[in-house]
């Protein structure tokens, strides 16, 4: 299935976040696409934030993963971008659909074998000032008529 929105702020972007929490699974996985800048971690902020992390959350880019625990829930943050034509064989799997908590990756095309197969994908494209046109795609029924 898929949904198509729009998002006029960073603050809906993040209230988007918020609202994928209340309707996700524990352990599941979003992977998260886009341009540099199209508001990827806008979203994963909104995420945390929903999850009543205390940390701020930054892209980790340079760390290739963070973990927060200091919320209801794990929140696990990948950005694969660095991981490309590398092996990936560095443990990322264990955090992956961690069981109680969500994970989110940015750039996941990096590292397509690590994907799950039900993974929520969620592609935000930048469109005019603060405007985001976001697609999402997901076989989880409950998840998509949630979003309506």
């Amino acid at each position: 299935m898929e949904h198509q929105l729009i998002t006029y702020s960073a603050e809906e972007t993040m209230n988007l976040g918020q609202k994928f929490v209340a309707l996700a699974k524990p352990g599941s996985t979003f992977c998260l696409t886009g341009d540099l800048g199209a508001g990827k971690t806008t979203l994963v902020r909104g995420i945390a934030r929903a999850l009543n992390i205390k940390n701020v959350v930054q892209s980790p880019t340079f760390n290739i993963m963070k973990v927060y625990f200091d919320g209801d829930r794990p929140l696990i943050h990948i950005d694969a971008y660095r991981l490309a034509d590398v092996n990936t064989d560095i443990g990322l799997d264990e955090y992956i659909g961690y069981e109680t908590g969500i994970t989110v990756i940015e750039w996941p095309e990096f590292i397509k074998d690590l994907i799950p197969e039900n993974a929520i994908e969620v592609n935000i494209r930048h469109a005019e000032g603060d405007t985001r046109n976001i697609t999402i795609k997901s076989d989880d029924k409950d998840f998509m008529e949630g979003l309506k």
